[in-house]
């Protein structure tokens, strides 16, 4: 399988991530502008490096998609905030489903700040309102890659896996959630959303454009 991993300075945390990926999975690191040296320290550690110059996690995560070659494809962040020895279940579940998405469990209250975590209900609360029954904006997700091209999901920005959902509800998708670990990034590094409350207002916007 193919992970896709959207980078923004993420040198810090690359090794350790990289080195976490079960036997047999490929990672994908898409440098959406980095300068710390990202791209090489992923190469060194054995990544398929793509570029995107335009900057947005949505603009990322479709480059990577591009890229893929596997049946199945997986999603995650490259901060080293989620374990991606849970893939595997993850994967297993697909015979089942179109989509399989990650709830964030945290290790501590720490790991996910207050603003973030009221952003994400709000937001979950309303696409249960609209039949589909997810508590997470989840990072971490596994799909057909096929199935995602033909989803044609257009946001570049934040919005993109809000849009995602959405429209796999619409398409009549079967979703199913499980519960994955969420723990402290790797030291040096940032999350773009949830990292600040002008980040989170940030992602806020484009995930309200998408649901408008």
């Amino acid at each position: 399988m193919d992970v896709v991993l959207p980078c923004l300075d993420e040198a810090a945390a690359l090794p350790a991530v990289l080195a976490s990926l079960p036997r047999g999975y490929r990672a994908i690191v898409v440098d959406n502008g980095s300068t710390d040296g990202s791209p090489s320290v992923a190469e060194s550690c054995g990544a398929l490096v793509v570029h995107e110059p335009r900057r947005g996690y949505g603009a990322a995560v479709h480059t990577g998609l591009l890229a893929a070659t596997s049946d199945l494809v997986a999603f995650a962040d490259a901060d080293g905030s989620l374990d991606l020895g849970e893939l595997p279940t993850m994967a297993a579940l697909m015979p089942g489903a179109d989509l399989v998405v990650g709830r964030r469990v945290p290790v501590n209250a720490g790991v996910w700040p207050w603003h973030a975590r009221a952003g994400n209900a709000v937001i979950a609360g309303l696409l249960r309102r609209r039949g589909l029954d997810v508590h997470d904006i989840a990072p971490l997700r596994v799909c057909r890659r096929s199935a995602l091209l033909e989803l044609n999901v257009q946001d570049r920005a934040f919005g993109y896996p809000l849009e995602l959902l959405v429209r796999a509800a619409s398409s009549g998708w079967r979703v199913r959630e499980v519960a994955v670990t969420y723990g402290p990034r790797a030291a040096g590094t940032r999350s773009k959303v949830s990292g600040s409350v002008r980040g989170t207002l940030r992602a806020a916007r484009d995930m309200a454009g998408v649901l408008r």
